[in-house]
């Protein structure tokens, strides 16, 4: 059984599904446990989405470990967001959510992200400033990461973390509103 998809649909809702993936917030936002599990619950699913919309562009000979790299990477950080959701739910973990998301799941965040960016770089589905911002963005993310890792905190780090969170709704709002580039597709 095929399913077949068109491209401009394709980059449609991998945009969504980015905007979607920053729904994990509502819970820091609201603290309303409810909306909060399903919240990181659909956040999750979304950030698994998104490879498996970009797989067949991804797939090809020279891209083909990284893709399966970038698919890993996106499994796991899917699959702690679904985890953290429901720790909202248990009283006696819901303290171990924030821990999963600073401790383990951004060191997967960063890795889908490195891939991702290389990818869409080497494949040409949007415009190389993109993947070119968003892998500088996530090169300052895993140098802020480290140095936290020191002890060392400040007020800036937390401003260092708008580049990566404004490019991906930069890619998310691109994807949404003129799609893949035809050329890198095959389809111009």
């Amino acid at each position: 059984m095929s399913f077949k998809v068109s491209n401009r649909k394709r980059a449609t809702a991998v945009g969504i599904l980015i905007v979607l993936a920053y729904s994990m917030l509502v819970y820091s936002i609201t603290g309303n446990k409810i909306l909060g599990f399903f919240t990181d619950v659909i956040s999750g699913l979304a950030v698994i989405g998104i490879p498996l919309l970009l797989y067949p562009f991804f797939n090809t000979n020279g891209n083909r470990r990284l893709n399966y790299a970038y698919l890993l990477s996106r499994l796991g950080e899917g699959a702690l967001m679904i985890v953290g959701g429901l720790f909202i739910l248990i009283p006696s973990v819901t303290l171990y959510r924030d821990s999963i998301y600073e401790n383990i799941h951004i060191y997967f965040f960063i890795a889908g992200a490195l891939a991702l960016y290389l990818l869409l770089y080497r494949t040409r589905l949007v415009p190389a400033y993109i993947s070119v911002w968003g892998l500088i963005a996530t090169l300052i993310l895993l140098l802020v990461t480290v140095i936290r890792l020191f002890g060392v905190n400040s007020s800036l780090f937390d401003v260092l973390l708008l580049p990566i969170i404004l490019n991906e709704l930069y890619l998310a709002f691109w994807l949404i509103i003129k799609g893949f580039d035809p050329e890198a597709t095959g389809k111009s």
